[in-house]
């Protein structure tokens, strides 16, 4: 059962995750970076790309996490597999 509460509880942190990149992304399409300074244009757009990044990193870690947990939890169902068996 803890494979299968931690691959949901992942899902959910990948959903949440999600949301927040699609606000990000949303509010950086409405609101792009303009600055006249060309320096300050390129610290705006190397941020704006930070975070929209990071935001999809999240998603992407918290979903693949949660796959692989589930695929764990179908295995730890199939018979012949204990988790003894796994310990060195």
């Amino acid at each position: 059962m803890s494979f299968l509460s931690g691959s949901l509880t992942s899902f959910g942190f990948g959903w949440l995750a999600l949301q927040l990149a699609q606000r990000v992304v949303g509010y950086y399409a409405e609101h792009p970076p303009h600055y006249d300074v060309r320096f300050a244009q390129s610290i705006a757009v190397f941020m704006k790309t930070v975070l929209v990044g990071m935001s999809f990193l999240a998603v992407f870690t918290f979903c693949f996490v949660g796959l692989g947990l589930f695929l764990t939890f179908v295995r730890s169902l199939l018979p012949g597999w204990s988790e003894a068996e796994q310990s060195p």
